[in-house]
């Protein structure tokens, strides 16, 4: 056992990186990761043979985990619980990656206050056909409508294809408020720019558009951590960015064996995030639902909400109605 607490510290991880490379990496960022991830739930992606191999999505701490980790009660939507690990420190995080996690998803609430959400993380997702610079200038109209409001965002690589413009809440809004928020953001977004975004749940009506996610701030939902390493064959980190480098930054170059140095010579981009208000997004939510929107569709996997269009898709129900 090395100094740092990995077993066989020499199994290969990815093609050019080992066990002992990936803890390396979380050592060398330990202070922005915490930062970013600490006392936060985490999903663990695991892949105990590496990259490539078998891999599994697992939320429970195993039985047989050590008495000193940190967990806390966590929920699916149809009400399963589970005891999930949570980002208490370091040894926390380098516990997993002996176990073979290769990813960390992160709840946007606390152990400590699980009824409080304080993160509203806007995804955008690439339709097939989209460019990284169209997801990138979708990014920057998303900062310019948020500081319109008056709402401060910071963003982040996803560690593949899309990016993450993330809001620092102050500590007064649940999950659905903060989905709400995200949906009429969405909506607002694709009023101005229907070329280019789209806030459609069904992925046929979509076109070669930039989607911003909403349902990934549905209550339950987590996102792929800041400063975390993708399971994918080139180690790539989901990398928190200055607004500055959003038109050069290339995603996949940032690795576990680019980031350390380069947080060494710029330092956390995300180290002076501030708590922000939620309500210009939720006085526009109830403008929408005033004017007779319905509420957008959530994933299939939650219960029927109020307001709530029904599940299925457009072509479908359209089908149903002429046969």
């Amino acid at each position: 056992m090395t100094t740092f607490g990995i077993t066989n510290p020499d199994k290969q991880y990815f093609p050019e990186f080992t066990k002992g490379d990936l803890a390396h990496y979380y050592e060398a960022v330990e202070e922005p990761l915490l930062r970013a991830l600490g006392g936060r739930p985490l999903l663990m992606e695991r892949y105990p043979e590496g990259v490539g191999g078998k891999s599994w999505w697992q939320k429970r701490v195993p039985k047989n985990a050590p008495p000193w980790l940190t967990t806390t009660v966590v929920s699916t939507p149809n009400g399963t619980t589970s005891d999930a690990l949570v980002a208490a420190d370091l040894a926390h995080v380098l516990w997993a990656v002996n176990q073979g996690c290769l990813g960390f998803h992160v709840w946007p609430i606390k152990a400590a206050a699980p009824e409080v959400t304080d993160e509203l993380r806007v995804d955008l997702d690439p339709s097939p056909g989209v460019t990284f610079a169209q997801v990138a200038e979708t990014a920057g109209l998303v900062r310019e409508f948020l500081a319109a409001e008056g709402i401060s965002s910071w963003i982040k690589t996803t560690g593949s294809r899309g990016l993450h413009v993330y809001v620092s809440l102050e500590p007064k809004w649940d999950g659905y408020q903060v989905r709400a928020a995200a949906v009429a953001l969405a909506r607002e977004l694709e009023r101005r720019y229907p070329e280019l975004v789209t806030a459609q749940w069904w992925k046929e009506e979509r076109g070669s558009r930039v989607f911003v996610d909403f349902n990934q701030n549905a209550p339950h939902k987590t996102v792929f951590g800041a400063w975390c390493v993708r399971p994918r064959v080139g180690a790539q980190v989901s990398t928190p960015i200055s607004w500055d480098e959003l038109e050069s930054v290339v995603p996949d170059e940032l690795t576990i064996a680019t980031v350390p140095k380069r947080l060494a010579e710029r330092g956390d981009p995300w180290a002076d995030r501030s708590p922000q208000s939620l309500l210009p997004l939720l006085e526009r939510s109830e403008r929408d639902l005033a004017s007779g929107l319905m509420d957008a569709p959530w994933p299939p996997v939650y219960p029927k909400m109020p307001n709530e269009p029904p599940r299925v898709a457009p072509s479908r129900a359209k089908r149903t109605i002429d046969g």
